[in-house]
Order: C-alpha cells, then sequence, then structure tokens
C-alpha cells in the first residue's frame, strides 16, 4: 500500500561537484549535484550534449546490466548509475539534479564514499511536501532461474536490506551484509568498495573496456593462478612496479576496509538499483545473490505494482465528521428529488474537489426491478450519482445555485469494477481536470465502496441558467 508518513521531502542546500574519472572510459568526468524542487526525484542531466537533455533515475530506462546500471532514454546514455543513487538515498534525500558532462559518473574509490561526503559538505534541507512511501504489506519475489539470484522485500517499520553473496569460488566463500536503517549507510556501506575476479579483469584488458580502472579503485580476487604473463599486463595497465596477491587472495593494490566488504558493496548496488522504483520502499530487502539485472527487473516490478495501487487506491472517508452539506442543503442547490436524489450528504468541498455520500438500502426503487432476488444498484445511477455530487461542485461556483441546471455533455473512460448491493455505502470523489471556463465542468470521478473502487468515469457536463431566470 502506498502510504504518507508525515516526514517532509529533502533536497541539497547548495550544488557539488566532483571531477575523476569513468571506469569504463577511462575519460575525466565532473558530477554536480544541484538542489531539486519537491516530487522531482532523482534525474542525470547530460550537460555535454546539446539541449542538455534529462534521462530520469526510472528502472524502465534500464537497457544493460553487464557492468553496471545503464539508462538510457531517446538514444542518451548515463552508464553505471548505481553508486550515485545509492549515495542518494542513504543520505535520505528526495530530490537531486545530477548534472555530467560525459555518459558516466566518475568511478571516484569504487564506493559511495566520496558522493556521500559531497552530498554531506552541501547540506540537506526540509522541503515543504510530505515524503510517499510504498509500505510492504506483504511478501513480493523476484527469481531469476538462470543465476539462482532471488530478491523478496516483507513487511518491516522502516527499509532494511541484507545480502547474501556466494560466488563458489575459494578466494570469496559465502558473505552476508545486513543495513538496519538508512541512517547506519554512510558508516556502514558507503565506503565499500566493487570488485572483480581475476579471470574478469583479464577478460576486460583485452576488450580494452576498464580504461579507468586503476586499482585503487577495485578490490580484485585471485581466482585462479597468476601467471607471469598476466602479471606483467596486470603491472603495465595498471601503471605499477611490482605487483603480488596478498594471504587473503586478493592483489595487493587494495587493504579491505571489511571482511565482508563484497557483501556490503552488493548491498550499496541494491539501494543504488532500488532507487530507480522511485518510490521510498518501507520493508525488509533481501537479496540472495543480488546482480545489477535482478535488481533492476525486481525494480521494475516494484515500480508497475506501485502504479497500479495508487491508481486503485482507496482514500479514507471520515463518515462521522460535521457534513459540509446536508441532505436539505443539497435540496437547495440540486433540482433533483427523490427518488431520483442519488447523494445525502456532502463531506468534502473545494474550489477543485468534492466528496459526496450515499448510502443504499434495499428501499431504493430500483431494486424492485434490477434484479428481483440479486439486487444490485444499476452502474448507469452510479455514474448519475456521481455527476450529482459533481453538480455541487459546479454549482458552488455560482452565487445564486437555484438559478441553474447542470446538463451532462459527455461521459468518457466508464468502467463498473465492483457492483454495489443494499446495505453498501458509496463515495463519490470527483476532480476538476481542467478550471471551469464558460460554464463547462469536466471532472474525472471516482465511486468507492467496501473499500475499493467500484466505477470510474470521466464526466463532462454544463451549468445553464434556467429560462424562466
Amino acid at each position: 500500500m502506498t502510504n504518507c508518513t508525515m516526514a517532509k521531502q529533502r533536497t541539497i542546500g547548495k550544488e557539488v561537484s566532483l571531477t575523476g574519472v569513468g571506469l569504463h572510459t577511462g575519460k575525466e568526468v565532473t558530477i554536480t549535484f544541484k538542489p531539486a524542487p519537491e516530487d522531482y526525484g532523482y534525474a542525470f542531466t547530460r550537460v555535454d550534449l546539446e539541449g542538455n537533455p534529462v534521462i530520469e533515475a526510472d528502472a524502465n530506462y534500464v537497457v544493460n546490466t553487464q557492468r553496471g546500471t545503464n539508462l538510457e532514454k531517446r538514444g542518451v546514455k548515463i552508464q553505471t548509475s548505481e553508486h550515485v543513487l545509492a549515495a542518494l538515498v542513504g543520505m535520505e534525500v528526495d530530490n537531486c539534479i545530477i548534472e555530467l558532462n560525459a555518459s558516466e559518473p566518475p568511478i571516484m574509490d569504487g564506493s559511495s564514499k566520496y558522493f556521500v561526503e559531497a552530498i554531506e559538505k552541501a547540506g540537506i534541507v526540509a522541503q515543504e511536501a510530505t515524503r510517499e512511501e510504498y509500505v510492504v504489506e506483504e511478501v513480493i519475489s523476484f527469481t531469476d532461474e538462470e543465476s539462482g539470484s532471488e530478491i523478496t522485500v516483507i513487511p518491516a517499520d522502516e527499509y532494511q536490506v541484507t545480502t547474501m553473496v556466494d560466488f563458489g569460488t575459494k578466494v570469496l566463500g559465502t558473505q552476508n551484509a545486513s543495513l538496519k536503517r538508512l541512517s547506519d549507510f554512510k558508516d556502514e556501506i558507503s565506503d565499500a568498495r566493487t570488485f572483480s575476479f581475476l579471470h574478469e579483469i583479464e577478460m576486460l584488458l583485452e576488450h580494452g573496456l576498464i580504461k579507468g580502472g586503476d586499482l585503487n579503485n577495485a578490490i580484485v580476487y585471485v581466482d585462479k593462478e597468476l601467471s607471469p604473463e598476466t602479471m606483467e599486463k596486470l603491472r603495465h595497465a595498471f601503471k605499477k612496479d611490482k605487483i603480488s596477491v596478498k594471504p587473503n587472495g586478493i592483489l595487493d593494490n587494495l587493504t579491505l576496509h571489511y571482511p565482508n566488504e563484497a557483501a556490503r558493496h552488493k548491498l550499496l548496488d541494491v539501494v543504488g538499483d532500488l532507487a530507480l522504483v522511485g518510490t521510498r520502499i518501507r520493508g525488509k530487502v533481501i537479496a540472495n545473490k543480488p546482480g545489477h539485472y535482478i535488481n533492476t527487473q525486481f525494480a521494475k516490478k516494484l515500480a508497475k505494482l506501485i502504479k497500479i495501487e495508487k491508481r486503485n487506491k482507496v482514500p479514507k472517508f471520515n463518515v462521522n465528521t460535521t457534513p459540509v452539506k446536508d441532505v436539505n442543503e443539497i435540496m437547495a442547490m440540486l433540482p433533483h428529488r427523490p427518488p431520483f436524489l442519488l447523494v445525502d450528504k456532502i463531506l468534502e468541498l473545494s474550489d477543485e474537489h468534492v466528496i459526496g455520500l450515499k448510502n443504499v438500502t434495499m428501499n431504493e426503487p430500483f431494486f424492485v426491478g434490477h434484479f428481483p432476488g440479486a439486487p444490485v444498484m444499476p452502474g448507469v445511477l452510479i455514474v448519475e450519482a456521481m455527476a450529482q455530487t459533481g453538480g455541487i461542485l459546479a454549482l458552488s461556483t455560482v452565487p445564486d445555485p437555484e438559478n441553474y441546471l447542470t446538463y451532462f455533455m459527455k461521459i468518457n473512460n466508464v468502467k463498473f469494477k465492483q457492483q454495489v448491493n443494499p446495505g453498501d455505502t458509496l463515495f463519490f470523489k470527483l476532480d476538476l481536470i481542467t478550471p471551469i471556463r464558460r460554464g463547462i465542468v469536466h471532472m474525472s470521478g471516482n465511486a468507492y465502496a467496501n473499500d475499493k473502487l467500484v466505477t470510474e468515469a470521466e464526466l463532462m457536463a454544463q451549468i445553464v441558467k434556467t429560462k424562466n431566470n
């Protein structure tokens, strides 16, 4: 279920830049984090291209996950987005513009540490809008049969992540890492560096694919015999006088920050990739053998579920509040009378929306014939009840509503999703799609009963002054 917590959205206080090299391109690149407005989310701007195209951090733009999570929109690419996005999520920044003058952010030391420090330096400021969260209420899973990878999210009080890594090699056995709360990201996860296996490094070197990968930004696990020929190649590629393997099976360029640094980095990647969902998650993510492919497939699945739930989300209506208009006040505005008056109360009324209520009882005259022995409220009458509720919104814009009538002009996109039966309480919520002009009222309407959406429609009506006035 998608909820709003009372926490406010956050952005950064001022712009801040970092310069480094791209891991795969080897080119110098500058990344600039800039404050963004409410509800902006994260988006990359390519300032090196004409028109400064924007690529939103959206799972649907993922095109390739072979070496990092790569996004593409209308032919414009962003490579290895995950470490930057992980830093923003880990620092609980909701809205940020990420400017790049190349396709790939700088690799820095292969972790999120430098991005986190830059964000801290820029400062984090609260915004007015409330932060939206996807509250996980049931288990959601995704499995990749081929790799045996699996990601599951289960209900929890806050966003948590556990990763379990197993590469089936002696040098890097099974490792686990956990993030119990986002506030621990900076100290426990952000400095976990990317890693590679020697056999992968050899292949990448062969194809010229790690131009920026000097040995200061990748832990290399030596999973095979290091031949003098390979040693020479590595020494040359990494501009070192000599290279050797430490007793723990990693090349001697770096010292591990943690014994489970590989699992922590995989956790960092999960946090970065799941930023592509576009909504904060309140739940515990358990990732077994995660990788960019399964992470982003899971992000796509979650994003789709959230979209469906948002569309079908039922607002909470408080029937105990004093109505804005009772049935007598409704009849003072609308010309409809029983048995054709189909709204009992108006609960809310603003310039742009109205919420009405109808208690459906067995006494409704239409139940006599619709249908004997199986009473069901006709869908057209639900639409009529929505229109009457919308009529209150329309007529509240004129000083003398009793001298006006509203006439239907058009009904579009009507969907009947659930039956309405005697004993149900129907709620109608209508919102203006466009401001009222020349008496034309264009509204989107939803009818709810039993915590479900029962009918939806787009309604167009015209307010007309009665002839005898």
